[in-house]
């Protein structure tokens, strides 16, 4: 039984997935950020934010309110409140308007800590899609790694039954031992367990997958192929990461400026106006109003604004701090994460001609094979060394796309 060499060279390197429906990583990413709870909290607060910076406007616009007080002190037989006090009774119903008078900075420093709530929340929510998307991509990876395993198993597997059928008969014909034969049986076993235990392996990654999405489906789709590329890198001070720090410091700074406005003189203007009387003495003429200012002046606050600008400072210092470590972290880790890219690109390329002298090696023993030249011992070896190769380059190859999705991570 003759075949071509170069049609079994097909069926090892092959590995098209007999699954119906392919998605692509972009589809699990958008599903993701779109599912996200925690995302869709950081919008709401921003939203509650801007409702904030609403309330301090109407909170310094004129405030009316409407009271009244209305009483009656009877004297029975000379017992009762004393007169002078009471006046016998009081009705009253007044509309009152109060003007709290500001600076328009200390307006703009109250509106500042709103702004800065919100990058900082926006910035958080940027940070948060990076986690997700890395999250995801890295789960993706890792499926796609077993999906081409499983396909390149599966492969391998009815190539090794096709054999067997040729080995069966020369074992037959008395072409080779029976020992031969239960060898190269025993390697195809082996072969079958692992495709059950690469199928179990992806159908697990694969929820998984599912399930960090927020994607309810139980069914096993084909993914593709991952487009995973290094992406240039924005300036470190100007990524999503380094921007925390720049937001907290500005909080800082604007903190100091809201205490320094608290110990500020205030101004308050207020007035009313309507029926205000004891009903002694011509009640009909007791319809009037009032207006007067106010003013504070703080004096001493027994060292309060020390402890605060003290507080703040050691607020800074602490920023400081952390800024520091992750510029000292930033930079080593990218600087590990491409020394690692590049020994694994090198890796590839070794497992790569390695992959070549064995799929030779196999395509020689299965000439001699049909000839009834070949020794099983040598075959079988040649198999598994084919089949270690190309899990080393299958597993590279996903070690290589997760480094890529690490080192993306910072490009935002």
């Amino acid at each position: 039984m003759k075949r071509s060499v170069a049609g079994i060279a097909f069926l090892l390197l092959c590995a098209v997935p007999g699954l119906a429906q392919v998605k692509n990583l972009q589809y699990y990413i958008d599903q993701a950020l779109a599912n996200s709870p925690l995302l869709n909290d950081y919008r709401n607060q921003v939203y509650i934010n801007r409702l904030d910076s609403q309330r301090i406007r109407a909170t310094y616009r004129p405030q009316v309110t409407g009271t009244s007080n209305d009483s009656y002190a009877p004297v029975i037989n000379g017992f009762g409140y004393d007169g002078a006090i009471t006046n016998g009774g009081q009705v009253s119903a007044l509309v009152g308007v109060n003007q709290s008078l500001v600076s328009n900075r200390y307006l703009r420093a109250q509106f500042e800590t709103l702004r800065l709530q919100n990058q900082g929340i926006e910035n958080n929510a940027r940070v948060s899609e990076q986690d997700l998307t890395r999250t995801i991509t890295s789960q993706y990876i890792t499926a796609y790694g077993d999906q081409q395993q499983l396909a390149f198993a599966k492969e391998v597997n009815e190539l090794l039954k096709k054999e067997e059928d040729l080995l069966k008969r020369l074992t037959n014909a008395n072409v080779y031992r029976q020992t031969d034969y239960l060898t190269f049986l025993v390697t195809r076993q082996q072969q079958e367990l692992s495709v059950k235990q690469l199928s179990l392996q992806l159908q697990n990654d694969f929820a998984n997958l599912n399930y960090l999405g927020g994607i309810i489906d139980t069914a096993r789709d084909s993914i593709a192929t991952p487009e995973v590329t290094v992406k240039p890198l924005p300036e470190m001070n100007q990524s999503v990461f380094f921007r925390k720090f720049t937001i907290d410091s500005l909080t800082i700074g604007n903190s100091r400026a809201l205490v320094a406005f608290n110990y500020k003189p205030r101004l308050n203007l207020f007035a009313d106006g309507g029926y205000n009387s004891t009903l002694t003495y011509q009640p009909y003429r007791n319809l009037g109003t009032s207006f007067g200012v106010s003013l504070t002046v703080p004096i001493y606050d027994g060292g309060q604004r020390k402890i605060q600008y003290s507080k703040l400072n050691v607020a800074e210092n602490t920023r400081r701090g952390y800024r520091n470590f992750f510029i000292s972290q930033y930079r080593q880790q990218l600087s590990q994460l491409t020394q690692q890219l590049n020994g694994t690109a090198d890796l590839i390329d070794a497992i790569t001609n390695q992959i070549k002298y064995a799929e030779g090696l196999i395509n020689v023993n299965i000439k001699l094979l049909e000839t009834g030249d070949a020794k099983i011992a040598d075959l079988v070896i040649a198999v598994n060394n084919y089949l270690t190769a190309k899990n080393l380059l299958t597993q590279n190859t996903t070690s290589r796309l997760q480094i890529i999705t690490q080192i993306n991570y910072w490009n935002r």
